[in-house]
């Protein structure tokens, strides 16, 4: 047996041969004791009826016995560390991990390769379920958003009906009707993003950007908001380009974007480069800041506002939050390998710390 080979793998397993060798002779222990107890019977009773002849050679005996037992011994528990060491392994590997029990010794062991067969296909059986519960799910989002373009559609129409109208009344209930046909469109992107979170992965096509220009795109297609808003709205120069990708960096500004006009009644929005703390740069930048004028953030409600269905304060006063805006964006930012930092003052507005990291 090469002890040290064996020893140097237990150990990596996280036990060393001897604490294995002292759970091996407590397992043993009555099979061990068992034939030093019969010996010492026999040699007892030649002792006690002076066979003297007898008990040395019964002592020859013991001694061809206790060698044979001793390699025994040895033979079985270097069978006992590699079973151990495929159980360890087993275990380690996970999944298929029932594949990887070493054969069964004997009817009880049996049965316990019986109980992980059984556990593991329930276990199957449980994923399977969920798997299609969720693949279930991302189809009912896919042809909810897919059905709702209908009406979406018909709102466009019956908009452009309205662009007939003549007066300020027609003016403005063709601008309520453009921004609620925009906010149905928009909600309906988030539900789309929502569901395809989890295999975001598979949906993202990562190529060096100018940050700046997927900036200006979320503004563009947000103007309609912003015209009819009343707010001020800037966007100083700044040079950032960085490894993302396009179209759900783009979400993640839009619902930044969002936020800040549904919680700003006046003043306006900024976006503009800055360094790691925050401070106002033009030229070449790893951080951009969206800030905004708005009614601010409570001290109590900033450390959760991440948090998955998480309204606060705000939330409850508008009655129309999901709590799952900020959260998308967070998820969706660390998978990017960016970050977004919030900070604010409650009455005193808010700013977005999106980090990009240097460019090479």
């Amino acid at each position: 047996m090469d002890e040290k080979g064996l020893e140097g793998r237990l150990r990596k397993q996280g036990m060393s041969l001897r604490r294995l060798f002292l759970h091996y002779v407590k397992e043993r222990s009555l099979w061990l004791a068992l034939p030093a107890v019969i010996i010492l019977m026999f040699l007892a009773v030649a002792g006690l009826y002076g066979y003297d002849i007898v008990v040395r050679n019964m002592l020859y005996a013991m001694y061809v016995s206790l060698f044979f037992m001793t390699v025994a011994c040895a033979a079985d528990f270097f069978l006992y560390c590699k079973r151990y060491r495929q159980l360890e392994e087993a275990m380690e590997a996970g999944g298929e991990n029932d594949y990887r029990l070493p054969a069964a010794k004997g009817a009880e062991e049996c049965l316990y390769h019986a109980m992980v067969h059984s556990a593991r296909e329930e276990n199957r059986r449980l994923i399977s379920e969920l798997d299609e519960k969720a693949a279930d799910m991302a189809d009912y989002y896919t042809m909810w958003i897919h059905q709702i373009k209908t009406p979406i559609a018909a709102l466009r129409l019956l908009q452009q009906r309205m662009e007939e109208e003549s007066g300020a009344e027609g003016k403005e209930r063709r601008k309520q009707a453009a921004e609620e046909l925009f906010k149905i469109e928009q909600y309906a992107e988030m539900a789309l993003h929502y569901a395809r979170l989890d295999s975001m992965s598979g949906d993202m096509l990562l190529k060096k950007y100018d940050i700046s220009v997927i900036m200006k795109r979320a503004v563009k297609k947000y103007s309609v908001l912003f015209i009819g808003s009343g707010l001020s709205f800037s966007m100083e120069d700044f040079a950032c380009r960085a490894v993302t990708d396009e179209k759900w960096l783009g979400f993640v500004i839009e619902q930044l974007l969002a936020n800040a006009l549904k919680y700003t009644n006046t003043g306006g929005i900024c976006i503009y480069g800055a360094d790691g703390s925050g401070k106002k740069r033009n030229k070449a930048v790893d951080y951009v800041v969206i800030e905004d004028t708005g009614i601010g953030i409570r001290a109590e409600d900033l450390p959760r506002i991440f948090d998955k269905g998480f309204t606060g304060y705000n939330g409850r006063m508008d009655r129309k939050s999901t709590g799952i805006g900020l959260y998308l964006c967070r998820k969706i930012m660390q998978r990017l390998g960016h970050t977004m930092e919030t900070k604010s003052e409650e009455g005193k507005g808010t700013r977005v710390i999106l980090g990009f990291g240097q460019e090479e």
